[in-house]
């Protein structure tokens, strides 16, 4: 990334709430074709900050090796060479046919058993007595990491999530995606309402987008969202009395090779109209996390009200509740905690230390802050400030027991305002 380039962005010395995010009207989607004549600050200004979705043409995969290897000559998947390299590996399939707590229920198959089914599924005219199975969500470059599988383009390379996952050697929210023809995924918003991003390596898919917001027009007269937003009975005004209120959704029909970037907190549902396989990351930085922590708020006050009546007689009931929210969402206060400060610390040593040889030939987490420039480390610090702030002063977090936190907030905070300083003299 060219510094000058990056320097030309005014976006990064304006303080951007969530809230000023812009209305996506109208039911266009930007495509963007060449790579050459697109750079990240354009990313950033015009789809990452504004929260809008946009296309990127096949151009952006073309030297993947996924799109040379995973692929026939016609474009269908080549399930011999997927064999001999993933024969052995276990995978988790969903049945898109059956409904079970508004998703699909998944089982741990043989990914062989999972090719071979498919290829009966096709010569059986798309039917199975099994139903429609739908491999989802495989941490494949987890598994494999020595595959030459595909490179995240630099748009998407600001990745907190990841970044911290890999840190703690957890878990990650980089997936593959390989399903037949009519597989498809219900309604929904992505994790911690992060952003995705999704490649068809061969096959094409439908989406269906509802801009953030408009879910709640949505919703049954309970509260709950669709399974199926195209199911007829959200035609029902007795069971989803606001359904007339809300705009159509916006409708992208993704070609081979292309990526969608789906936006912060937008949800959505997506169907394989071929035999498909993509690739989609999940991912958060300083231009949603307001929105990540937000989320996060709100999924502890649906706990707390779930649970209320059990406040009194329960002695840890905040501690309880913050387990609760966890096993629902994956994360709790005290990791949200962490997971900000493993990401300043990381921009902090940059901005201090600077990156060895060896570190900037590497794909790190540093590597790529240095690749972005210190601009936009700075960008992160003063996010991950504005977020930390918010999150020291909650009520909520201080009931907790914060002596394991190490930093203290109180100290952190100001290692991170000082560092912003000393960057910005």
């Amino acid at each position: 990334m060219d510094r000058a380039t990056f320097a030309c962005s005014t976006a990064f010395f304006r303080d951007y709430n969530s809230s000023s995010q812009g209305t996506f009207c109208g039911g266009h989607v930007d495509f963007i074709e060449k790579v050459e004549s697109f750079t990240y600050s354009d990313f950033f200004r015009d789809y990452l900050i504004p929260n809008h979705p946009c296309i990127f043409s096949a151009k952006f995969t073309e030297d993947w090796g996924s799109r040379r290897n995973w692929v026939t000559w016609d474009g269908k998947p080549d399930f011999d060479h997927l064999l001999q390299k993933f024969g052995d590996a276990v995978v988790p399939v969903a049945n898109c046919d059956v409904k079970e707590y508004n998703s699909n229920p998944k089982e741990q198959l043989p990914f062989k058993e999972y090719v071979n089914y498919w290829k009966e599924y096709i010569k059986n005219g798309y039917r199975s007595s099994r139903g429609c199975l739908y491999l989802k969500d495989w941490h494949l470059s987890r598994a494999f990491p020595e595959q030459d599988v595909y490179t995240t383009p630099v748009y998407f390379s600001s990745d907190w999530l990841n970044e911290y996952w890999d840190a703690v050697a957890v878990d990650d929210y980089r997936f593959v995606y390989m399903g037949p023809k009519g597989s498809w995924t219900p309604f929904h918003a992505d994790v911690f309402r992060s952003y995705s991003w999704s490649a068809n390596i061969c096959g094409r898919k439908k989406w269906l987008l509802y801009p953030a917001g408009q879910e709640e027009y949505l919703k049954d007269c309970h509260g709950n969202l669709p399974f199926d937003v195209t199911a007829p009975n959200l035609q029902d005004r007795s069971i989803y009395p606001r359904y007339d209120q809300s705009q159509p959704p916006v409708e992208i029909v993704q070609e081979a090779g292309e990526i969608v970037f789906i936006p912060s907190g937008w949800h959505h549902q997506v169907y394989n109209l071929e035999d498909t396989i993509s690739i989609n990351h999940n991912w958060v930085n300083g231009c949603n996390v307001a929105i990540m922590w937000c989320f996060l708020q709100d999924e502890l006050a649906a706990v707390q009200r779930e649970i209320n009546e059990w406040k009194d007689p329960m002695d840890d009931w905040h501690l309880q509740c913050q387990l609760i929210m966890k096993s629902c969402t994956g994360i709790d206060y005290k990791e949200f905690y962490n997971f900000l400060k493993v990401i300043a610390e990381n921009r902090i040593s940059v901005l201090e230390n600077g990156l060895d040889d060896e570190a900037s030939a590497k794909n790190t987490p540093k590597a790529a802050i240095s690749t972005l420039g210190m601009l936009h480390a700075v960008f992160d610090l003063k996010r991950a400030v504005k977020v930390l702030t918010s999150l020291s002063a909650n009520e909520d977090f201080k009931k907790l027991d914060l002596t394991s936190l190490s930093p203290p907030p109180e100290a952190l905070l100001h290692h991170l305002k000082a560092a912003i300083d000393t960057a910005l003299l």
